[in-house]
């Protein structure tokens, strides 16, 4: 275990590319260097700058793959009036003025956004606001309406939503993707991600959500285009309505393969937190046949479904402390209730089927069994927040949805009731997370793209520390003395979201971790790496290591690692830096590794405890919190694994 500080934090994210030493190297290190005079002259000669040449990433890009605005019909229910338009203006850094009425503005810029409005019903909302006759011809549609002019816009959205949710939604309010407003609406998201694509500073994708929601379980896909408009707006979203429609995901993956097929485009859709699907996101059953998963679904999903969401504001699905219960961190912003609207409490047999570490673990088992894992996603983090700003800081934090915009009210308002279940989540339970970080070699929708179809990506709770995972073989202690450990991982092993295959004689696999914390965030507590795998009498296991971290701190005799402490100032929503360290850096051999059998690796980074949303706003409002609620956060980042197939 090796930790080091940096004094410059800037420059230490520098040091999480990496630095050749000479052009021969480099051809041997990257393999696509060109052969030509410049590389004839000087192959033998040391290169003066450490830098040249090469061509794979060399920072993180930080973005948000699952943003919604007024376009939404729930979002614009709930109050929501930013236009996507709005939306890439505020993530690009800009100033906008919040549906409730505040000026809001980012830290510091993002570098990508995908607005991915619902595919159901996009663009009802804004014309049900402003009356349109056609649209509030139907009684109930103008009732609706009326109690949203006069400031009954709450009422009216839960109304209006759980009316689409059981298929009584007035006939003027369906908005099918066969109907003109329905296309002109996909048209003007197109044309908003066209405006605001600046390649090289800012990357706009072409994106939607589709909104599969039987019975309230949750197996929502955001479907992110590579393309540009010239594709893009050959089709329309694919939607649950029928008869067009389907909320079954074999359906949507097969209209991503039709438009593949007739544009020559491409597209990747991520899994949505799945803790809200009631044990339907990662089946080994089929909800929708009740039948096994068979080698076509599995193919497919394989296929389609590269990442997975495992952070967002209604909650973290990484782990669940009841699936894995030596985990002292996976008790983390957990939403286990029930589904989607509350209408079904959790049990804790549908936890297995919801949560990322388990998925993983059953790919395994799955792909021995059909020869496919179709649960190998890499992980990303993103806010789903419903108000057109992508606005995940504890100190900075725009809610959800618009009535949970920043007010004195919102540390004990109710965001979900339900009588009949006896379900209450109250607004301070909403998180602050999260972003989606990827190692792209460019800031463009193209190499965006390739980097999450590759999954060399990571998720965070809204940090944006910088975190490299690698794999190989012959990772050395040595390798961690580096400031360049980007050089030696791509040169000697994989990163996070590849795989290791072939295990040499006598070898275990080893990693290469490094971490930098936030440059204006949080120091760091732990790099832990998460393995699982899959023993020779077909079952799964897991194990969670901790392999560098800060201080003098010495596991115990039951091998775990004493905490970090905290300098969290509650009262005055504070924390100092004086504990944890800027940077971890390590290399870690696997003590347990069987070369016949399959398994998972990935990283997770801990910071040192921070206040929460909820004291921020305690401090900022004098409002007392009611019991219960959180006021600290120890923000994370969990990497895309390493796969290890015999």
């Amino acid at each position: 275990m090796k930790t080091t500080t940096a004094t410059m934090m800037i420059a230490g994210l520098v040091s999480l590319g990496f630095a050749l030493p000479t052009v021969a190297q480099q051809a041997t290190d990257i393999g696509t260097l060109d052969s030509g005079a410049a590389g004839r002259v000087f192959a033998s000669k040391p290169l003066y700058s450490p830098y040249a040449g090469r061509n794979f990433p060399t920072r993180p890009l930080f973005g948000d793959t699952h943003l919604h605005t007024g376009a939404s019909f729930d979002a614009g229910a709930f109050g929501a009036r930013l236009t996507p338009r709005d939306a890439y203006r505020f993530a690009r850094g800009e100033e906008v003025m919040a549906s409730s009425g505040q000026p809001a503005k980012l830290s510091r810029p993002l570098d990508f956004l995908v607005v991915a409005d619902h595919s159901d019903n996009m663009g009802m909302f804004p014309d049900l606001f402003a009356g349109k006759a056609e649209v509030i011809a139907d009684p109930q549609a103008k009732t609706w309406y009326d109690m949203i002019k006069s400031g009954q816009g709450a009422t009216a959205a839960l109304q209006i939503i759980f009316s689409f949710g059981k298929g009584t939604l007035p006939q003027s309010m369906i908005y099918g993707p066969d109907t003109l407003p329905y296309k002109n609406a996909w048209q003007d998201t197109i044309k908003a991600a066209e405006e605001y694509n600046e390649p090289g500073r800012f990357t706009a994708f072409i994106g939607y959500e589709w909104t599969s929601n039987t019975a309230g379980n949750n197996l929502h896909r955001n479907v992110i285009y590579r393309d540009n408009a010239d594709k893009a707006a050959q089709v329309v979203p694919y939607t649950t309505l029928k008869p067009l429609g389907s909320d079954n995901p074999r359906d949507l993956w097969q209209w991503m393969q039709a438009y593949e097929d007739k544009t020559g485009g491409n597209v990747l859709a991520i899994a949505h937190n799945g803790n809200l699907s009631n044990g339907r996101m990662f089946p080994l059953i089929e909800s929708f046949t009740g039948k096994p998963v068979d080698k076509t679904y599995v193919e497919q999903r394989s296929r389609w479904e590269r990442l997975y969401e495992t952070t967002q504001t209604k909650g973290t699905g990484e782990a669940h402390p009841f699936l894995s219960p030596n985990d002292e961190f996976a008790d983390f912003e957990i939403w286990d209730f029930g589904n989607l609207d509350a209408s079904e409490r959790k049990t804790p047999a549908m936890l297995e089927f919801e949560y990322a570490r388990s998925a993983l673990k059953n790919g395994l088992k799955l792909e021995a069994e059909l020869g496919t894992n179709p649960y190998k996603f890499g992980l990303v983090g993103s806010s789903d927040a419903h108000t057109g700003l992508s606005a995940m800081e504890e100190e900075n934090f725009f809610g959800k949805t618009t009535p949970q915009e920043p007010s004195p009210e919102r540390l004990t308002a109710t965001f979900v009731k339900d009588d009949k279940t006896g379900i209450t989540v109250m607004d301070w339970e909403v998180g602050a997370s999260g972003y989606a970080a990827v190692w792209a070699v460019e800031n463009t929708r193209e190499s965006i793209w390739d980097a999450m179809q590759r999954k060399e990506t990571y998720a965070t709770t809204g940090s944006r520390m910088g975190v490299r995972f690698f794999g190989g073989w012959n990772f050395e202690p040595a390798d961690a003395e580096t400031r360049n450990p980007g050089a030696i991982g791509y040169a000697k092993g994989v990163p996070m979201g590849g795989d290791l295959r072939a295990a040499p004689e006598g070898k275990a696999p080893s990693f290469l971790v490094a971490a930098l914390r936030d440059p204006i965030g949080a120091n760091l507590d732990r790099y832990q790496i998460v393995k699982g795998w899959l023993d020779d009498k077909g079952e799964t296991h897991e194990q969670v290591y901790d392999v560098a971290w800060s201080g003098d701190r010495k596991p115990g005799a039951d091998g775990k690692l004493p905490p970090v402490g905290s300098t969290v100032n509650l009262q005055d929503a504070t924390w100092t830096n004086t504990i944890g360290a800027p940077e971890l850096i390590a290399v870690w051999k696997d003590p347990g590794f069987d070369p016949k059998q399959r398994a998972f690796y990935y990283g997770r980074v801990i910071e040192i405890p921070t206040p929460r949303w909820t004291a921020y706003d305690a401090k900022r409002y004098g409002t007392k919190p009611l019991e219960g609620t959180r006021m600290t956060v120890t923000e994370r980042a969990y990497t895309s694994p390493i796969w290890y197939t015999p």
